[in-house]
C-alpha cells in the first residue's frame, strides 16, 4: 500500500480557496500499473462517493478498482477521508489537495476537468469554475475586479 498526495498550483487572479465544487466531483487521473509499469492510455475517473467491491477480499471496497490491460492484475485506490484542502496561491508553491491510498496502482497525471469553486476578494462565491481548458476568467461585480485562474499545474508525491 502506498499513500500518494496530489498537490496543485495555479495563478489565481483576485480569487482564493480553489476546491472542487461538489463532494460528487469526478477526478480525472492517468494511472500506471505497479506490476508491469504500463501507463494506461486513457484518463480514468474517480469519485469520492462511489465505491466498488475489491474482488478476492472479504467485503473490502475502494473508490477505484482497475484491472491492467497488459498484465491483468487487479489494483485499487481509496480516497483519504479528509476533505480536499482549498488552494490559495499565497506562496506560489505547490500545495496538497488530496491523498489517495493505492494498492498495485500509481497515479501519474491529473486533469482538472470539471466544475470547481473559489471565492473573490470581497466574499463572492464563484461556484461554476470550469477548468476543462486549464484556465477560467470572469468578473467580480462586488469587488469590481477581473478574476481568473491560469497556469494550472499538478504533481504526485508520496504522502
Amino acid at each position: 500500500m502506498v499513500l500518494l498526495k496530489l498537490s496543485i498550483k495555479a495563478e489565481l487572479e483576485n480569487v482564493t480557496d480553489l476546491v472542487p465544487a461538489s463532494e460528487h466531483f469526478d477526478y480525472h487521473f492517468q494511472v500506471k500499473c505497479n506490476s508491469c509499469h504500463e501507463v494506461h492510455p486513457k484518463v480514468v475517473s474517480l469519485n469520492r462517493k462511489e465505491e466498488r467491491e475489491v474482488s478476492g477480499s472479504k467485503g473490502a471496497t475502494a473508490n477505484f478498482v482497475w484491472r491492467c490491460g497488459m498484465c491483468k492484475r487487479e489494483s485499487s485506490a481509496k480516497f483519504d477521508p479528509a476533505p480536499d484542502r482549498p488552494y490559495s496561491d499565497e506562496t506560489g508553491q505547490l500545495a496538497p489537495l488530496l491523498t489517495i491510498e493505492c494498492r498495485g496502482v500509481e497515479f501519474v497525471g491529473f486533469d482538472p476537468t470539471g466544475i470547481w469553486k473559489c471565492k473573490g476578494m470581497k466574499g463572492t462565491v464563484f461556484s461554476e469554475v470550469d477548468l476543462t481548458d486549464g484556465e477560467w476568467n470572469d468578473y467580480d461585480e462586488k469587488a469590481a475586479l477581473p478574476v481568473g485562474i491560469s497556469e494550472f499545474k499538478s504533481e504526485w508525491s508520496r504522502a
